[in-house]
């Protein structure tokens, strides 16, 4: 709801409600918009303005040492106040929401208020359908969402500044972007225009951001800026795993459960930068939007400029509230099409049994292998066109190889089909090889600099998206791809960040618009394919999370989330992308131990129940698994089918230990809309000598419902006891001998069982006492043997 209350007939003040907050901001006597307040929701009377007068930050005298605005309002200095946009040259000194440089070289520009009007989202976007961009959206005109769109004008350099505030009340978020127009007669370049600005009162300065590398994305980390400024950016051309566009803003009391937070996101999928700064006067300042490094934009008379959608969430009930507030919004207002809300099948790819060496024999041993267990969805990933051996060729033809698929896709996927098994594969389509055929009749087309020496990634340079010639050529070859086969998933892969980034297509003024008309030829691109191709399963991929943005799920309805499938680095990995985003935006995979991106070795029963939680798939080389293992991956896909719609589309909660980096222990929950069904994850990263005793704590069950809580029927193989059989065995049995591996085939020991029934609070409020853990003194069936990298998975179904 958006509350509009009269000051004045040129001063009004707008506040956005949402089911739980409130955002707060009034036309000053100069003109600009002050922010005034956003956190808990509080009662506006827009009948009486002097309601509001509490809001307002009273003013005598200008701080000393800092511009007074102008004559007339002696007491208003820039510095000193907390706006909706600051620019550059009347006195504010903090981070600029815009920066504008004009033919005369003067920099300083001064919005000040026009007019407003209440718009539909459907208003919203005929206002903004020519700027590329992805926005949020509503499918139902019923919807409470609806969005404030605020004209700002400078009148000495007739520039005019839209801000659209979009607010999704159910959700409690509040979305921000602006259209920048040019209505003088001189060109003006943009060298910065960002999407969001907060400047803030209370003391959010306990910054969460999630900073990382390949293979080991979405590090959580805290810091409290005391004084000056942290930046959060990238500047890899993508929205990179070195720094997820996600930020949230805490107190220094905020916890998972309790306490005060606002989270910023961007629906954009290429360079982007935050900053939080802390003024001299104790105030703070936060800016979101497209990085102003090496970014400038020429703007012609009349033309415009529109900025990302950045996404703003406020809560009272700490980092596991804002959580699930912002899950909410994505899968209602971000994901879109055939896929939304559809189950998303559990798939076997080819990658890590195969990687390159494949051919058709091998893939369809490897398809009938996952038919036979249960897979849904057979994945062929890179190797499959001509010439592609190894990743030093043949990116941009997209033909197959015959040599490897002598029928082709269409034979393949016909095969594949046959099993019961539905087919999709691995593209690369914005990337170019030297050696290919493709770089060979087009040079142009790749992002080079001519006649300088070029930086290579992983053997491959970019397409020049830039070039509509370009971006027409990639909709087409790919189109052709997708049209040759009953194809129902695609991996969409971009393996390099930007370097030597210059586009051949653009003259040198414009050279800094590069990276970003890049990203806008790359969202025209999937929006022209996933228009046309509206039943695939589209999944993004960048080298893993190099791209994990909202940009990419406004397309694409899931992201693969890492490269790395070590079941101990997913659990921080998928911990962290929790913080922003929904389980079922991510995947997960089930590989080979010892890990291909660790070596290191986990229980199989640990590496499923951790991929569970998320989009589940398997990575493994079925072929070569003994029985045992098969039929433990037939057990555990039937059981993930089972509970699948509350694992993709339950809400989720994360335990309160694993906020605490030097925790042992970590525990999910996943609770079904109507709350009668969970299921639950307790997984443990090093063993503690002597301690038997744990806890687990289920959270969102229904306190006054009684649950029936239990979990799977264990079973140890003797192996895993190494040479402590020995005490009590009648023979001696030595350890890879023929009689060790005779007797584990035929000898299996009884894990613990939990069974019980109990009332949603008490599982809730005093947690489940676990039956103990093995401790070196003694082991039977009532024991839990949970040594390093043990996991339990426990499922709560309400009483009837």
């Amino acid at each position: 709801m958006i509350q509009t209350v009269k000051d004045s007939d040129t001063r009004p003040w707008f506040f956005l409600q949402t089911a739980h907050t409130t955002y707060g901001m009034r036309v000053m006597e100069t003109g600009h918009l002050e922010h005034l307040y956003y956190g808990e929701r509080i009662t506006v009377d827009a009948q009486d303005s002097a309601s509001c007068v509490p809001l307002i930050i009273q003013r005598a005298f200008t701080p000393g040492n800092t511009c007074t605005y102008d004559r007339e309002h002696p007491q208003i200095s820039m510095e000193d106040i907390c706006l909706e946009v600051g620019t550059l040259g009347k006195g504010d000194i903090r981070e600029p929401f815009l920066e504008v440089r004009f033919a005369d070289g003067s920099v300083t520009s001064d919005f000040t208020f026009d007019s407003y009007k209440v718009i539909t989202l459907k208003e919203r976007e005929q206002c903004l359908q020519d700027s590329g961009l992805p926005h949020s959206y509503s499918e139902t005109e019923t919807d409470s969402a609806e969005c404030l769109q605020i004209v700002l004008q400078d009148v000495t350099n007739r520039l005019e500044l839209q801000l659209f505030y979009t607010v999704f009340e159910e959700c409690d978020v509040i979305t921000r972007s602006a259209r920048l127009i040019n209505h003088s007669d001189a060109t003006v370049t943009l060298d910065r225009c960002l999407s969001a600005q907060l400047d803030l009162t209370e003391d959010y300065s306990v910054i969460t951001h999630f900073s990382g590398a390949w293979a080991r994305e979405m590090h959580r980390e805290q810091i409290s800026l005391r004084s000056g400024k942290f930046v959060n950016a990238s500047y890899t051309g993508t929205s990179s795993n070195r720094s997820n566009p996600f930020m949230i803003l805490g107190h220094k009391n905020t916890c998972e459960t309790f306490g005060s937070c606002i989270g910023c996101n961007l629906i954009y999928s290429g360079n982007h930068y935050e900053a939080l700064e802390k003024d001299s006067y104790g105030k703070l300042r936060f800016v979101s939007g497209i990085n102003p490094r090496s970014f400038s934009w020429e703007l012609t008379l009349e033309a415009h400029f529109d900025t990302p959608e950045a996404v703003l969430s406020y809560s009272s009930k700490g980092y596991g509230g804002l959580s699930r507030q912002l899950h909410s919004f994505i899968r209602e207002h971000i994901v879109r099409g055939a896929w939304k809300k559809s189950p998303r099948p559990v798939l076997l790819n080819s990658w890590e049994a195969c990687y390159f060496k494949i051919d058709e024999r091998k893939l369809m041993q490897l398809a009938k292998a996952g038919a036979d267990v249960g897979i849904e969805l057979f994945v062929m990933d890179d190797g499959w066109f001509s010439g592609r051996n190894d990743d030093t060729s043949s990116l941009g033809d997209w033909e197959p190889d015959p040599k490897k698929l002598p029928g082709g896709i269409a034979s393949l996927s016909k095969k594949i089909k046959a099993l019961g098994v539905d087919f999709g594969l691995w593209v690369e389509p914005e990337m170019i090889s030297e050696n290919s055929r493709l770089y060979q009749e087009h040079p142009d087309w790749a992002m080079t600099i001519p006649g300088h020496p070029h930086s290579e990634g992983r053997n491959q340079r970019l397409l020049d998206l830039c070039n509509p010639e370009v971006q027409q050529y990639v909709i087409d070859s790919m189109t052709k791809v997708f049209s040759s086969g009953d194809i129902r998933y695609v991996k969409w892969d971009m393996n390099r960040i930007f370097s030597d980034i210059y586009s051949p297509y653009l003259p040198a003024v414009k050279q800094g618009e590069t990276a970003h008309r890049y990203v806008l030829g790359l969202y025209h691109i999937m929006d022209e394919l996933t228009a046309r191709f509206p039943e695939i399963l589209f999944e993004g991929c960048s080298a893993g999370g190099n791209r994990f943005d909202l940009g990419i799920l406004s397309y694409f309805p899931q992201i693969w989330a890492s490269d790395n499938t070590d079941a101990l680095c997913r659990t921080g990995i998928q911990n962290s992308y929790s913080y922003g985003y929904p389980l079922s935006v991510f995947t997960a995979h089930v590989s080979s131990c010892p890990n291909h991106q660790t070596l290191r070795i986990t229980p199989l029963e640990t590496r499923f129940q951790v991929a569970s939680f998320g989009v589940l798939g398997y990575e493994c080389n079925l072929k070569d698994l003994s029985g045992s293992d098969l039929n433990a991956i037939r057990e555990q896909i039937a059981l993930y089918k089972k509970w699948r719609d509350v694992f993709q589309f339950g809400t989720f909660y994360r335990g309160t230990e694993n906020e605490a980096s030097d925790s042992e222990t970590l525990s999910w929950t996943c609770v079904s809309p109507d709350g009668r069904r969970a299921v639950g994850l307790f997984f443990r990263r090093l063993a503690v000598p002597n301690q038997s005793h744990d806890w687990y704590r289920p959270v969102g069950l229904l306190p006054d419902v009684k649950y029936h809580f239990y979990g799977r029927n264990i079973k140890y193989n003797l192996k895993d006891f190494g040479d402590l059989v020995n005490t009590v065995s009648p023979v001696h049995i030595k350890q890879g001998s023929a009689l060790q591996e005779i007797l584990s085939r035929f000898v299996n020991m009884d894990g613990e069982k939990e069974d019980l029934t109990a009332y949603g609070d008490t599982l809730m409020r005093a947690g489940i006492a676990l039956k103990p853990a093995f401790a070196g003194t003694g082991y039977n069936s009532d024991t839990r043997l949970f040594p390093d990298f043990s996991s339990r998975i426990y499922f709560m179904e309400a009483v009837e």
